[in-house]
């Protein structure tokens, strides 16, 4: 067995398997990470803004305010502030309709290890779609929306994007690691 140089995984592997071990099948070597208890989450703000075009805007800049202890660096910053407002937009217009009476709740928390931001809205009880990869050649042909980049982007701005429908909202979860 040929050892990769400063590979400690494999070092290790043959130190145990031995120098007259005949490998038979294939060898899967597998990694876990733990990270110690979770600690108890932070809340750093909840708010809500009415259903409005252009209220992406303050959710944004609300969300990006509150985690700016965190030290994100830059570029993941500007990553989660444009999945805040393409969520915040697609609850707005989607969710809850554009009804004035019905509000976007956003809510960020960090427990040291991950930031979850929450983006909540009144449309439960239809079901979100699964964030597709959009097929820019169909749009350009005409034979898909133009629309329906939402989700795709969203999902491509954050380590993890969970969705959830108690019947009466949705919430759309941004997961970013900070690690």
């Amino acid at each position: 067995m040929d050892i990769a140089p400063n590979d400690p995984l494999l070092a290790y592997l043959h130190n145990f398997t031995g120098p007259d071990w005949e490998q038979e099948d294939d060898v899967t070597l597998v990694t876990v990470r733990y990270r110690g208890p979770r600690k108890k989450p932070i809340q750093l703000t909840d708010f809500e803004l009415p259903s409005a075009a252009g209220n992406e805007r303050p959710a944004m800049e609300k969300v990006a305010e509150a985690v700016a202890s965190l030290g994100l660096p830059r570029e993941r910053l500007e990553r989660l502030k444009t999945a805040v407002a393409e969520a915040t937009m697609n609850a707005m217009e989607h969710g809850n309709r554009y009804r004035a009476d019905q509000p976007v709740r956003i809510q960020a928390e960090s427990d040291g290890q991950q930031l979850r931001v929450r983006i909540t809205d009144y449309g439960g009880g239809t079901e979100i779609p699964a964030a597709e990869t959009p097929d820019i050649d169909q749009k350009l042909a005409g034979l898909q929306s133009p629309r329906g980049w939402g989700l795709f982007l969203i999902k491509s701005m954050v380590d993890e994007m969970n969705v959830t429908d108690d019947g009466e909202k949705h919430t759309l979860e941004l997961v970013i690691n900070l690690e």
